[in-house]
């Protein structure tokens, strides 16, 4: 995919928090969540320029929306805290859950290819984003390779993913689906540096239906048969996974 050279600039509905000019230089350089996010393998000069890109940030309370869908497209956003879920129209107007984001993840790149978003994105917890206008972002891309492949990896990550989701709502039963769903989570979780066996679920057992393609009362069903055969640990939305091997041979041929 081409990346656009135009230069954009955000006129977001949400609150706009701006960065000091302390904060802007440890932004990207000392941030966390940079071996995940777009700054990976960027030299210190790359990295410099990318902060300039970087200038806004915006934070949401639980439950707001970052973008909508048909908002018009205008940049690209690293989620610095929190988690948020995407949400698209089902043919008969129900909403499904598409996507579920954490630290570190970049999300909007849905609009790229109309210059409207096809989805919307909503804050799960309080929130904050990190604002990439992507025309000064694509602009900086054609003079920084480095920065080009990260943006083309993270677009095949998104092409990757939603081949995933098909993969599981289109051949795995209900069981493997849960099974795939905490698995994921939990190396995710891994990756960023927290407990792999122990993390909370931000989504309700309804949202996860929605994600997984499951009733509501199939996915409260499975919670509680995973918990009594010792597979996981339940406690309201917090999860411990007690047997990581025995859910990695619930999936057979999908493992």
């Amino acid at each position: 995919m081409t990346l656009s050279s135009r230069r954009t600039v955000p006129a977001p509905a949400f609150a706009v928090v701006p960065i000091s000019l302390r904060e802007l230089k440890a932004h990207c350089a000392n941030c966390s969540m940079r071996e995940l996010c777009l700054p990976v393998g960027l030299d210190k000069d790359a990295i410099r320029q990318l902060d300039e890109v970087v200038s806004t940030r915006v934070r949401l309370k639980k439950g707001q929306a970052l973008y909508r869908t048909g908002d018009a497209f205008t940049a690209l956003f690293a989620i610095r805290t929190g988690s948020c879920k995407t949400t698209v129209l089902a043919e008969d107007g129900r909403e499904q859950v598409a996507g579920y984001h954490m630290l570190g993840d970049v999300i909007g790149m849905d609009g790229i290819g109309n210059d409207r978003h096809g989805c919307e994105a909503v804050a799960l917890e309080d929130s904050e984003y990190c604002v990439m206008p992507f025309g000064d972002l694509a602009h900086l891309a054609r003079d920084v390779p480095p920065l080009q492949r990260n943006l083309h990896r993270f677009l095949a990550r998104e092409i990757a993913r939603d081949q995933g989701v098909m993969l599981m709502l289109g051949s795995m039963r209900a069981e493997e689906r849960l099974a795939v769903f905490l698995l994921n989570l939990s190396e995710r979780y891994r990756e960023r540096g927290y407990s792999a066996t122990e993390f909370v679920l931000r989504m309700t057992r309804e949202e996860i239906g929605s994600y997984l393609g499951l009733k509501l009362e199939t996915v409260s069903r499975l919670f509680s048969r995973f918990q009594q055969e010792g597979l996981i640990q339940v406690q309201g939305r917090a999860i411990k996974i007690l047997d990581a091997a025995a859910l990695r041979q619930l999936l057979g041929q999908h493992c």
